[in-house]
């Protein structure tokens, strides 16, 4: 009886004993949770984050670059980039084979990038792939194997407006052109975001939203698309058929100093650069090279010399036998034109008529002048490895170096700063800054505008440019003439600098034109540098593309001809 009792108290004991146990059990863990709970609740939660949560930029895509009309010129595409987790697949052999295999890289140089990088928690593989490729190789389900959104720069106009809009890199950064220019104003600023991830970093929850992504500004430019295909197409078409070195045209608005057009050739593919081994071909050449001008300067000479007082459009110059000496140097024109009138000196382009005007009034005035309508500045658009050319400016000019500069030699300058120039001669000796963004009315309204030269000897000067273009005058450059519109112009045809001096058969063809003459609306620089074959002069080279350029911007600009026939006019306005 007594050792039941025993039996039984000891029972009871045991299972006060477990219960007791079990009680010490559950103030443990209401103790550790309460722990957990309120004393380690932030790092708990923040490595419960670190393993579940992650901050995920937001691309934001590149601002839009159009011409005049709104006809795009550079837009950003979405596309995706496949990256790894080195430290999530390296060694898994098989799995970077497949990968390898589907993106058709080489599986041994993938394996080592990828075991070269086996610290690191971000390798790309392969960028800017379109989205439905990503698609494909994420379907593989490969651990480790990620995609991220981005967006690549795409160019419709491909190489007709390459040089000038430029292109950015694969991590859309401007790199040339206006790209360059305006990269901070194109770019955008990314966003962020947070999601929930699982084991396998796929994104299971989208939590919320830190920063949205902000889209960069667009850009509208100055130049017609219209205008630069038509310009573009001529100058590739004379640049093959005369076998140049190179070439350049340029098509400014003379009211406005707008870029209407800008080409050049040799071009390149802004999407296919890999196996470029000529970067010259980068160059906007009409900002970038500078050249002697060569005759096209003449009209600047006999406007400094109307300025002085000395001379007037009827002034007589003798100009036989057609060679004359000047500082031990001959100076010489292609035939002897004997006596010429100033006005005839710009329709002959006489070298030997020129110089004796600028041996009489001296070279500082024509510098003067030179330097008023632009030249030796840049043009201040901001284009990068823009170029201003050189005006020289010596103590003392010796008789040769007047002489050669009032015919374009011993100074250079830009296809650009010619076009700029020129704009001078067209708008009433008003001067005023290009540009290569299109401008509103206000803008145009607040243009700086300055005084450079009087109309009237801007008016005097673009009539006698008028003979250049005209047969019946004798002109050199018949082939610049435009139907039913007047044109002004110039030639210029100068030889290239070689190693020993100036080339004896290089040249550079050039053509310089106002149309319609009787109220410019357009001025057209045309540049073939170092044409090959038997036609060199630029009347004979460069004036024909002038002439084609022209005859399509007159209708592509809706501007009214002023040279139409009296039995013709009527129905040129039913066209």
């Amino acid at each position: 009886m007594n050792n039941s009792r025993i039996g039984l108290a000891l029972q009871q004991w045991r299972v006060y004993l477990v219960l007791f146990g079990m009680y010490l059990c559950v103030l443990a863990i209401a103790w550790k949770v309460s722990v957990l709970q309120n004393l380690e609740r932030d790092f708990l939660q923040g490595q419960g984050d670190a393993r579940t949560i992650r901050t995920v930029v937001l691309m934001a895509n590149r601002g839009l670059i159009t011409d005049r009309n709104g006809e795009p010129l550079a837009v950003s595409t979405p596309v995706k980039s496949i990256y790894v987790n080195p430290r999530e697949i390296a060694g898994n052999l098989p799995a970077i084979i497949s990968l390898a295999q589907e993106l058709e890289l080489n599986v041994d140089v993938l394996a080592r990038n990828i075991e070269n990088n086996a610290t690191r928690e971000f390798l790309y593989i392969k960028r800017r792939l379109p989205p439905s490729d990503a698609e494909r190789i994420l379907a593989l389900d490969i651990h480790g194997v990620y995609a991220q959104q981005e967006y690549q720069r795409f160019y419709p106009q491909g190489e007709v407006t390459a040089h000038l809009v430029g292109f950015s890199n694969i991590d859309d950064i401007g790199q040339e052109g206006l790209e360059l220019t305006y990269d901070d104003w194109l770019r955008g600023v990314p966003g962020e975001r947070q999601v929930m991830i699982d084991q396998r970093h796929h994104i299971i929850e989208e939590l919320h939203t830190i920063r949205s992504a902000q889209p960069g500004n667009s850009l509208q430019l100055s130049i017609d698309f219209r205008l630069q295909n038509l310009a573009y197409r001529e100058l590739k078409a004379e640049f093959i058929k005369r076998r140049a070195k190179s070439a350049s045209i340029v098509v400014l608005d003379v009211e406005t100093g707008e870029v209407l057009a800008m080409a050049n050739q040799p071009s390149y593919n802004p999407h296919n650069k890999s196996n470029m081994t000529d970067f010259s071909v980068l160059r906007n050449r009409a900002m970038t090279d500078v050249f002697e001008p060569g005759s096209t300067i003449k009209a600047f000479t006999i406007a400094a010399a109307l300025e002085s007082g000395l001379y007037t459009p009827d002034t007589v110059i003798e100009t036989s036998p057609g060679w004359m000496m000047v500082g031990g140097y001959e100076v010489k024109d292609s035939l002897n034109y004997g006596t010429l009138t100033v006005a005839r000196i710009i329709t002959k382009s006489s070298n030997i008529g020129s110089s004796k005007i600028a041996l009489d009034i001296g070279a500082e005035s024509i510098r003067d002048l030179l330097a008023r309508v632009g030249f030796g500045q840049v043009t201040a658009t901001g284009f990068p490895g823009e170029r201003g050319g050189v005006l020289p400016n010596p103590n003392r000019w010796s008789r040769f170096e007047t002489a050669t500069l009032s015919f374009g030699y011993g100074l250079s300058s830009s296809a650009l700063q010619l076009a700029q120039a020129y704009s001078v001669i067209a708008d009433g000796g008003v001067r005023k800054p290009v540009s290569l963004l299109k401008l509103d009315a206000a803008a145009i309204d607040a243009l700086p505008k300055e005084q450079v030269l009087s109309e009237t000897i801007s008016q005097q000067v673009l009539s006698m440019l008028e003979t250049v273009v005209d047969r019946s005058q004798g002109g050199t450059a018949d082939q610049a003439s435009v139907p039913f519109y007047t044109v002004a112009g110039k030639t210029g045809t100068t030889r290239v600098v070689g190693e020993f001096g100036y080339e004896k058969d290089l040249h550079n063809s050039l053509f310089v034109g106002l149309v319609p003459a009787s109220n410019p609306e357009i001025v057209v620089v045309v540049i073939i540098n170092e044409p090959k074959g038997d036609e060199q002069y630029g009347g004979q080279v460069a004036a024909p593309v002038f002439s084609r350029v022209a005859s399509g911007a007159m209708r592509i600009l809706n501007i009214a001809p002023d040279n139409a026939p009296a039995n013709q006019a009527w129905e040129l306005t039913l066209l």
